[in-house]
């Protein structure tokens, strides 16, 4: 298979890419990342060799992405790219727009204009909105109403809705995943897991927004690049698949649980003032895609996250540049 990953130098992207060439060594990768703030060239710099390649290109670029695909002929592609740091989309709501929703079009217009290419959007539970803490029994199913409460998660509806639209008009193969919050290595320090391991490592205050109730569905990204592997490879177009790791924590004993991984005391939480619009619940049903393809999370959160402060603890060399902002000079 030759296969586009975009936004590889992410966070979830590399992950993927270095799951892919392991399980399939033989296949053609193009490696594709605009490199913004969030991506790093140095995670993927090992994998580039005659099979794996790096495209330094936004995928908002139409003329640079239509070269692209006509150069390679894709066999499928897979979206990984987007701004998705909430706060972020509160202060600069434009620049989600325009890479989450324009950017996915442009991705399909090529898979359209080079052969009706196989499509996979990947999405976030965030687009259906939260869930009330007092009722646990509740679930996000892929039936449940879209209702979104930032600009990002707007922002990835409205390409999920695109997406859909692009399966029923034009026919063109699309599938789409929906995932509840990642974690494991290579995650930039803006999200709640990394940031906290290495404000302790640091031996600085832990801000935590809020009273840290705030429930979210943890998901290892390795769990999380099954699936993708799996509706990519034998999902059926123009379905929506939901991934949820079945590992509910509230905010505020998620970051217990990493200090005391480090040994370190819980006096170092500063509560801080909560995000606007900040979504109480998430919690997905992952139903559908177990019974359709047998998946399932195999990573319980305990260990997911001992394996992940551990990574951090013997990666420094990975996470020091990128908090001193060096890190962008290494591509």
């Amino acid at each position: 298979m030759k296969l586009l990953i975009t936004g590889a130098a992410g966070f979830i992207g590399s992950n993927f890419s270095f799951y892919w060439h392991g399980k399939y060594p033989e296949d053609r990768l193009v490696l594709l990342d605009a490199l913004t703030y969030a991506g790093n060239y140095a995670t993927i710099k090992p994998l580039l060799c005659q099979n794996i390649t790096f495209e330094h290109m936004d995928i908002t670029d139409r003329d640079g992405i239509q070269a692209l695909f006509a150069r390679e002929r894709f066999d499928a592609a897979v979206n990984f790219a987007a701004e998705s740091f909430v706060d972020r989309s509160i202060e600069y709501p434009d620049i989600f727009l325009r890479s989450n929703i324009m950017g996915a079009q442009v991705l399909m217009d090529a898979c359209l204009a080079h052969g009706k290419i196989r499509f996979h959007q990947v999405s976030t539970d965030e687009v259906y909105g939260d869930l009330p803490l007092d009722r646990p029994d509740l679930f996000f199913t892929e039936e449940t109403n879209l209702h979104t409460s930032s600009p990002y998660s707007a922002s990835k509806a409205a390409a999920d809705l695109l997406a859909l639209a692009y399966f029923r008009t034009f026919a063109l193969p699309v599938t789409i995943s929906r995932c509840s919050n990642n974690y494991g290595p290579y995650q930039f320090p803006e999200k709640l897991i990394p940031k906290m391991i290495l404000a302790a490592l640091r031996d600085e205050p832990l801000p935590v927004y809020g009273q840290g109730r705030n429930i979210r569905d943890w998901l290892h990204v390795g769990d999380h690049c099954r699936a993708v592997e799996l509706i990519l490879t034998r999902g059926v177009a123009g379905e929506v698949y939901n991934v949820g790791g079945h590992n509910e924590r509230d905010n505020l004993t998620v970051v217990k649980t990493i200090l005391g991984l480090l040994g370190k005391p819980e006096s170092m939480i500063s509560f801080v003032a909560d995000r606007a619009g900040h979504d109480l619940r998430y919690a997905i049903d992952p139903a559908k895609i177990h019974r359709a393809l047998g998946w399932l999370p195999q990573i319980s959160f305990e260990d997911g996250i001992r394996e992940t402060v551990q990574w951090y603890l013997e990666h420094p060399g990975w996470w020091e540049p990128v908090l001193d902002g060096t890190y962008r000079d290494m591509k």
